[in-house]
């Protein structure tokens, strides 16, 4: 990188006694809690010895030529919010192990420094960390900080150690991607709207009590699954089941359990129920069981009484296939359409919140991997292929596609495109048109789009075909390191090498994989391990895990790009926003748009398209150019 490279960790006060640090706080609360101190502070400046300075150390932190300089750390968003909130300083760029830690080996593997560097073999990480809890600077004596400096250091030193071990095994681009994503939390350019947010949590408060008012229930009989069961019944209404999941701590577990949860079919079929009491009751349930609504507006709300500045906390490889993930109690990737907690979001006078979305990106990248290129073809020539496929389904010319029949045709391309049965199409199109196609029309438009789509459907058998390369035997022996090509997954210009225990190779040089991926002898089903417990794992799945994993390294190319012209203040999905001077609106917009439209190079003549807008806050509509 040819910059000077600085490995730092600071030790601060902490405690449960004290309810201070990450066990009792967000990292925001945290640092801005008016009894944060800085014991010390670790750093190395590249290979030289490790030093340790008590107390905040100013002076020499600042002596630093930042501007010159690479931050190395581990869970750098906290060292780097520390950075720049209580000194001001920030780095040329920022390097953090830990998310290395999870692109690397998974975001369920032991990401830990003590995990990693056994992992390794780098050392042991010490315990002294132990010894200072709840204690303040002015609690330790002479040789206990002595103690918790030699821990310090080495934490430092097996900091640096790990990134001299990750660092050749990432790109430019993936580098770039953890600076930013550090980036959105340490140096916050949105604020949000205390009015807005008193309001609106008023009004979600008095909704729910409106509701238990019409009912006539309770709370209780709301939380309760057997009472909301019962309630159900009274009504006419046989309550829906569902079959229980086999967990880790019972994979015996069997038998049924009532399907209450908001995305449960069942319980989606009732909130479109024709009896309007029970649509009544669903929502009073959903609006007493899922209090996130309520719990994220007083979250906002903390948030402004404690700094005013929306940090976003995102997880970069948050997700196996590469993508953000909310985190530190702050999700901002689920906010819902038209919530007012969007438009609570905003920026300070004179600057706006210019944002674009990548149009229909899984759908443009799954047709291209497939090597579905006469409806790639179509994609570009700017033709709807909701439409499209809507116009085979009713036999009717394209143009004379209505309303009804598109949302068929948008609801089946979505959802069949990833192996879908007739079953969930058939829920899904009710779901979202109150219309029941019945289970013959459900069958026959997905043997239509399996036909049409044969593409599609081989890369599926391939899909599975690459879970059988990356499922080793124990009586399976390879050369060298144990990593062997195994084939290419792809039927379109874009395929992808496979290796036996790295996985599925990806633009970005990062890897698709399935952690203990096992197969089951008399069902042949295979599954894998994450945190959740074993998780099923097929052909139309993988295929949608690696076509989710490509539109991530589309959307995060092209996020360095705006990057280096326009900060990026927070992605959500296929979205990324900016925070840019208000007379500079238009042209930001139609620069994140063109950017967003630039096809790869690893996917020549990908048909990508994106549509933007901007505003005061993040509630505007985004249009095509």
């Amino acid at each position: 990188m040819g910059k000077q490279k600085i490995t730092l960790d600071f030790e601060t006060a902490y405690g449960a006694k004290l309810k201070l640090g990450f066990k009792h706080q967000t990292t925001q609360q945290y640092l801005n809690d008016p009894r944060f101190e800085i014991i010390g502070v670790g750093t190395k400046i590249n290979n030289a010895p490790t030093k340790w300075g008590v107390g905040k150390q100013e002076r020499y932190l600042q002596s630093i030529d930042w501007d010159n300089a690479i931050l190395i750390a581990h869970n750098a968003l906290f060292d780097a919010s520390i950075l720049s909130w209580h000194y001001g300083i920030k780095p040329k760029i920022i390097v953090d192990t830990l998310s290395m830690a999870r692109a690397l080996h998974g975001v369920d593997a032991g990401g830990s420094l003590k995990a990693l560097a056994e992992r390794y073999e780098i050392g042991v990480k010490g315990d002294e960390v132990v010894h200072a809890e709840n204690k303040f600077l002015r609690d330790f004596t002479p040789e206990e900080l002595a103690k918790y400096g030699e821990y310090c250091m080495n934490d430092v030193d097996l900091t640096y150690e790990l990134f001299k071990i990750f660092a050749p095994k990432f790109n430019k681009v993936e580098i770039k991607l953890i600076d930013m994503t550090c980036r959105m939390h340490s140096e916050p350019k949105l604020t949000l709207d205390i009015d807005i947010l008193q309001d609106h949590l008023y009004r979600v408060k008095k909704d729910k009590e409106d509701l238990l008012t019409v009912n006539g229930v309770t709370r209780e009989d709301l939380m309760s699954n057997d009472k909301f069961a019962a309630l159900l019944k009274n009504l006419g209404v046989e309550p829906p089941m569902k079959d229980v999941k086999p967990t880790k701590k019972n994979p015996d577990r069997k038998g049924k359990t009532f399907a209450f949860a908001k995305t449960d079919d069942g319980f989606k079929a009732l909130q479109e129920h024709e009896n309007f009491k029970v649509r009544n009751l669903c929502a009073a349930r959903l609006g007493h069981k899922s209090t996130l609504e309520e719990k994220r507006t007083e979250r906002f709300l903390q948030i402004v009484d404690e700094c005013g500045a929306l940090p976003a906390p995102l997880k970069y490889y948050g997700a196996m296939t590469g993508r953000w993930a909310a985190t530190d109690k702050i999700n901002l990737q689920n906010l819902p359409r038209g919530s007012l907690l969007k438009k609570a979001i905003i920026v300070e006078p004179d600057h706006v919140i210019v944002g674009a979305d990548l149009s229909n990106i899984e759908l443009r990248v799954g047709l291209y991997f497939a090597g579905q290129m006469e409806k790639v073809a179509l994609l570009g020539s700017g033709a709807d292929l909701y439409k499209d496929f809507a116009s085979s389904v009713f036999e009717v010319p394209y143009d004379a596609v209505d309303d009804e029949q598109r949302f068929i045709g948008k609801t089946s391309q979505l959802s069949l495109i990833y192996g879908v049965g007739a079953e969930k199409i058939r829920a899904a199109i009710k779901q979202g048109s109150g219309k029941d196609i019945g289970a013959d029309e459900a069958k026959r438009i997905v043997d239509l789009y399996r036909e049409e789509y044969n593409h599609v459907k081989t890369a599926w058998d391939q899909g599975r075909e690459v879970l059988d390369w990356l499922w080793v035997t124990s009586g399976e022996t390879f050369g060298g390191n144990g990593t062997v090509k195994r084939g290419m997954f792809g039927g379109g210009p874009l395929k992808l090498d496979v290796y036996n225990l790295c996985g599925i190779n990806l633009p970005s040089d990062m890897f698709l994989n399935y952690p203990d991926l096992q197969k089951y002898a008399k069902t042949h089903e295979m599954t894998y391990h994450s945190r959740q417990g074993r998780v099923r794992i097929y052909g139309a799945k993988c295929f949608q895990n690696t076509v989710q994993a490509l539109a991530r390294c589309v959307m995060g190319e092209a996020m360095v790009r705006i990057n280096e012209r326009y900060p990026v203040a927070l992605t959500i999905h296929d979205a990324v926003y900016c925070v840019v001077p208000e007379h500079e609106a238009e042209e930001a917009r139609r620069f994140i748009i063109t950017e967003l439209r630039k096809e790869p190079s690893w996917a020549p003549g990908i048909p990508l398209d994106a549509e933007g807008g901007y505003g005061n806050n993040l509630s505007f509509k985004m249009t095509k150019l």
